[in-house]
């Protein structure tokens, strides 16, 4: 193990020796807008006890240029990663100089270049390690501290940190900050941000509470930054969980600063939250699109108290704020906004995300086994937030809600500010409840997989599920009334055999019989044969939208597992599809069947399939209501579809070249253009002039990444092969422009333009394992992962790379089993 990789045992070891009081960072960034300059000097000054008379710190940089034990200059002793200190007394203080690296991967701290007005915009990104890329300090979760920060920055720009400025002057040109102490945090939810910000002010009030709201972006997307529902939904969230949580919001202002090529959906960094600018939206934008974000917005206010004041004590136990954030985010927005269906969303997306990872061979408990630092970044997955959430949602109901919200406040009041385990949670949990909540960690938090669950009719009906497990749910009943699926009425049962036969007088005659309606439980629901013949019939005329969400969520998972013909599912979403009112349902399924037609239809059919879908979801952008959210669904499907078959690019270019015009209502913005014209590139109707033309149309951040990844969708062996290159090789590129060129690499499917590197895939990936930042090395990891037509090459991987990191491993094992289901699939379907 290479000794950036910090190990559980090590990191235990290192908390029981030493006790951190303050740590103050002196940053000094006003050499940020010189490209030139790589760098930036970096100072911290650790108080700390210690019962060894030896231990390190962590810092991952240009350089370390002096260490300085209790006043006492020692010889520097770093690898590159840990710097090693001695000579320690009972309490100490080390100050440390070094030069840190400004990051192109949004890992430490990120600085980024406005194409349009010529701006530089630094922010920071941590978790789960990268704090030690911008100081030096103690980078592990229970090791928290008091951290000051002094930043030095050009005047003129806004400098802001986890807490408010206390003290500024001036000289030279340049500013120089300093920010009041954070109470106790851990590292990785430190933040800084610096650069000329947009910034839109508000304030949140509750009794004699005051809290100074902030929401601020890049100064050239500000016109397009709707502050205020962005201030809305957060104060909309302070009441909620200032209510639920009864104990006050502890960390003094409340800033949210959306920034560029950012590597996630969000932050919780207390008093400083990050957020990717795709929530500002540059063009029109869904009900689903502002749901999601209002989810995002109060999933990281969640994390103030589940993160932020009570701190898992080691990544093991990641789910104790992930999986509370991920539920509470759906929770508070169905409570507290005006997105009432926020569950509906959760059932069909976030879950999908769930079934999908537990059915890997990677999969893992709620509560996993996070050896070391690699495998805690590959664990903020959807077992971690999604699954855990779901069965959160199975625990409110176990316990009550009003148990469940007792037990979370007396878990913040026995705990603020320090670290716990799953136990400290069900102690409190278990008290306020009586109910013997271990017992459904054993079952739920501490297992693996899923049930399958379905119903046999009879004599009367009888609920089967595989891999058995205790459940509270429902089985919804469901009968045809003049082309409409009515529900008749809702048995609610407990569950935990095998099979289970359901006690009525008389056996209901209806046609659809949903099990977990209502999405009460955490398994996949498999529909009997008369109940899929009805929801053929007649699936869009339910008129409840979750129980919408779950028959489509059965289709695609019986789809996925090859036991619904690919052909019968793409049937259905013809036919419902068009009439579904729920448009993040709408975009859940569409996508869903592009990856059906791409990956699940035979090779002998696909062509046609693919025509067919085309046509489809032309039809749909055509047909929905003019300027609506629906037609916005169908136009970005359009643009996925017209990749792989070019059955429309003459309609395509037209539009986009004004020769004939959009559908009626259609906004045909920045980024819908940009998609219409990658699926034209894509396809060889598309040229360097017309991805030209439009970057001057468009000559912004986004642009400038959409430009590349149409020229590196050109079908063109010498383009591919140049995208690939450049994908392995050019250092220069950003994360997201590293994600535009590997898009533009895959773009349309076409095998015969890049089959011929996947030797050379296989060749590479250790190198970049060990050379690149895990972030990168991932990216190209999955994202250049051969979509072959057999297992050979990736199996004799596998056997000949058993000592390659764990990590690493774990996503080629992942990628192999989605090929490997992508090929059983195909060939389990009817000739």
């Amino acid at each position: 193990m290479n000794s950036a990789n910090l190990s559980r045992e090590a990191a235990a070891a290192r908390s029981a020796a030493i006790t951190v009081h303050a740590i103050r960072v002196e940053l000094d960034l006003t050499g940020a807008p010189d490209p030139q300059r790589s760098g930036f000097p970096t100072t911290s000054v650790l108080e700390f006890d210690a019962t060894a008379e030896e231990t390190w710190i962590d810092f991952i940089g240009e350089a370390v240029e002096s260490v300085e034990v209790n006043g006492v200059a020692h010889d520097v002793e770093w690898d590159g990663a840990r710097i090693r200190v001695s000579g320690l007394a009972d309490r100490n203080t080390v100050r440390i100089a070094a030069r840190g690296a400004y990051s192109r991967s949004g890992e430490g701290l990120h600085r980024f270049l406005d194409p349009v007005d010529g701006e530089t915009y630094l922010y920071t990104q941590y978790e789960p390690a990268d704090s030690r890329r911008v100081m030096a300090c103690f980078e592990q979760p229970d090791m928290k501290a008091r951290y000051t920060f002094r930043v030095s920055a050009p005047s003129g720009w806004h400098v802001l940190s986890n807490q408010s400025a206390v003290a500024s002057e001036e000289a030279d040109g340049a500013q120089h900050v300093e920010f009041a102490p954070t109470l106790p945090i851990s590292s990785y939810i430190t933040s800084v941000a610096a650069g000329p910000y947009h910034r839109v002010d508000g304030v949140w009030r509750r009794d004699e509470q005051e809290v100074a709201l902030g929401v601020l972006c890049r100064g050239s997307l500000a016109e397009h930054l709707d502050a205020d529902e962005v201030l809305e939904v957060t104060r909309q969230g302070l009441d909620f969980f200032t209510d639920a949580f009864a104990f006050p919001y502890p960390w003094g202002k409340y800033d949210q600063v959306f920034v560029p090529e950012y590597n996630l959906g969000a932050m919780e960094n207390p008093g400083l939250v990050t957020f990717t600018e795709a929530y500002v939206y540059r063009g029109a934008s869904t009900t689903a699109q502002h749901e999601a974000r209002a989810n995002t917005i109060l999933h990281e206010m969640a994390h103030m108290w589940f993160g932020d004041l009570v701190t898992m004590r080691w990544w093991d136990d990641l789910w104790l704020k992930e999986s509370f954030a991920d539920y509470m985010g759906s929770h508070a927005a169905a409570a507290a906004t005006r997105f009432a269906d926020a569950w509906v969303t959760f059932a069909n997306r976030r879950k999908a995300w769930a079934y999908q990872q537990d059915q890997l061979p990677t999969t893992h408990p709620i509560v996993a086994d996070i050896p070391d630092l690699e495998a805690a970044k590959l664990n903020f997955d959807g077992i971690t937030y999604a699954k855990g959430a779901s069965v959160l949602k199975q625990l409110v109901a176990f316990v009550g809600e009003e148990a469940f919200f007792e037990g979370s406040r007396r878990y913040f009041a026995a705990h603020a500010y320090g670290n716990t385990t799953l136990e400290d949670l069900l102690a409190q949990l278990e008290a306020v409840s009586g109910r013997d909540v271990r017992a459904w960690s054993r079952a739920w938090l501490e297992t693996t997989g899923m049930s399958t669950i379905s119903v046999e009719r009879g004599q009367g009906l009888t609920v089967v599920q595989t891999d058995p497990r205790p459940h509270r749910l429902s089985l919804g009943l469901y009968a045809l009334d003049a082309g409409r699926l009515v529900r008749r009425a809702s048995l609610d049962l407990d569950i935990r055999a095998e099979r289970t036969t359901v006690d009525l007088p008389v056996a209901p005659d209806v046609d659809l019989i949903l099990p977990n309606d209502g999405d009460r439980t955490y398994a996949k629901v498999r529909l009997d044969a008369r109940s899929l013949d009805a929801v053929h019939e007649a699936l869009s005329t339910i008129d409840d939208a979750l129980a919408r969400g779950l028959v489509w969520s059965a289709l695609w998972n019986a789809a996925r597992d090859g036991e619904l013909p690919t052909g019968r599912y793409l049937e259905i979403v013809r036919r419902h599809a068009p009439a579904e009112s729920n448009v993040a349902l709408l975009g859940g399924v569409l996508a869903n069947s592009a990856y059906a037609v791409g990956h699940y239809t035979p090779e002998s059919s696909r062509a046609t399939e693919r025509a067919a879908w085309l046509e489809t979801t032309w039809q749909g952008m055509t047909a929905a209501a003019p300027g609506s959210d629906g037609q916005l669904a169908w136009a970005r499907a359009v643009a996925s579809a017209a990749a792989f078959h070019d059955g429309r690019a003459a309609d395509l270019r037209a539009i986009l070249a004004g020769e004939r015009p959009a559908p009626d209502g259609l906004a045909l913005d920045p980024d819908l253009r940009w998609a219409w014209l990658a699926a034209l590139a894509a396809t060889g109707h598309a040229t360097t002039a017309d991805a030209d033309a439009e970057l001057a149309r468009d000559d912004t951040a986004s642009g400038r990444t959409e430009h590349l990844r149409v020229l590196a969708s050109r079908p063109d062996a010498v383009v591919r092969r140049d995208a690939w290159n450049a994908a392995w090789e050019d250092r220069t590129l950003t994360n997201d422009h590293l994600s535009a060129t590997i898009s533009g690499f895959r773009a349309g499917g076409r095998r015969d333009l890049v089959a011929e590197f996947d030797d050379a895939y296989f060749a590479r990936i250790r190198a970049a394992w060990e050379e690149r930042s895990i972030e990168i090395a991932g990216r190209l990891v999955r994202g250049l992962f051969p979509e072959a037509d057999s297992l050979d090459r990736v199996d004799a991987w596998l056997a000949a790379n058993g000592d390659a990191p764990a990590a690493l491993r774990r996503i080629v094992i992942e990628e192999r089993d989605h090929l490997a289901r992508a090929l059983r699939v195909r060939a389990a379907q009817p000739a």
